[in-house]
């Protein structure tokens, strides 16, 4: 007579590896819909805080399993086991943003200078939803600061196009998009070629007489768009904009350089797009962004 053992199966453990793949699948989904797709980055935020609900209730039923399968050899170890892994996506994601969240200043905006900061070309908006945000103000600067305090300009012993050319390149090297500019001008080396002078010399008395140009109506008057005042003598503004690798979360940028003597300056600004915290990530593309622009201008980089 041939003996059966019949094991116990860990209904939890299998519960939890569902609920943990669901949460999985939907961050999945909710970071492509965000990196590629239109979601917003406010929704964005609040999908990724509903996904770590059914993966938190997948730890202590995943653990359950686990136990059960300790003390009476149940079924679903692995299910266990693989509820775990899922789970850990959203919730290390959400943990991560919010080890952050408390370890970095409040703040979404930073500048290398923060006494004169460089201002935008076109103003940043963006339909916050219920992520508002406080306006910049000085206790903010300081709190930069006192966070950042590696966070300055740079002064170049160079001559303003070449620092020009560089700060274009690494812009574009580093995935970040210009899309306006002004007092590019000043960038444009001295030394320009003259345009063909016209032929001199005498009339010739049997050449055709030259068509007169009959004048046409004076047209109607139009306004005119409102214009930005100019830059000033030996200035330039670069406005860009730019996304995080992993998450897509979407930051403005705006480059300024100011000639000064024979030599460049360089200063830099980076705000979040939306919400009224970076999670630190602003500083960070702006302290990479410098430390490439130095490795490009090697050898001209002053205090």
């Amino acid at each position: 007579m041939t003996i059966r053992y019949d094991r116990p199966v860990s209904r939890s453990a299998f519960l939890a590896r569902r609920l943990g793949f669901f949460a999985a699948g939907m961050l999945a989904i909710v970071i492509l819909a965000h990196r590629f797709g239109p979601l917003t980055t406010p929704d964005f935020v609040a999908l990724v805080a509903i996904s770590t609900v059914p993966a938190a209730l997948a730890v202590p039923l995943a653990l359950i399993g686990l136990a059960r399968l300790w003390q009476v050899g149940a079924l679903g170890g692995v299910a266990a086991a693989w509820a775990l892994f899922y789970a850990t996506l959203p919730l290390g994601l959400t943990g991560w943003a919010a080890m952050r969240y408390l370890d970095r200043p409040p703040i979404y905006d930073v500048s290398s200078d923060l006494v004169d900061p460089p201002q935008w070309l076109r103003p940043p908006a963006a339909r916050q939803q219920w992520m508002e945000r406080p306006p910049v103000t000085q206790a903010t600067r300081e709190a930069q600061y006192g966070a950042y305090p590696g966070l300055t300009g740079r002064r170049y012993e160079g001559a303003l196009d070449r620092v020009y050319e560089a700060v274009r390149k690494v812009a574009n090297a580093n995935g970040i998009r210009i899309i306006a500019e002004r007092g590019q001008e000043f960038a444009v080396p001295e030394f320009q070629p003259l345009a063909p002078a016209a032929p001199s010399g005498a009339a010739d008395p049997n050449a055709e007489p030259l068509s007169v140009p009959v004048p046409s109506p004076r047209p109607e008057p139009q306004l005119a768009a409102p214009s930005l005042p100019p830059e000033p003598v030996g200035t330039v503004r670069l406005q860009a904009t730019t996304r995080t690798f992993a998450l897509g979360l979407p930051f403005d940028v705006v480059i300024r350089l100011r000639e000064e003597a024979e030599t460049t300056l360089v200063d830099l600004r980076v705000a979040s797009r939306y919400g009224p915290h970076d999670l630190g990530i602003g500083a960070e593309i702006a302290e990479h962004y410098m430390h490439a622009l130095d490795a490009e201008l090697l050898g001209i980089a002053g205090d």
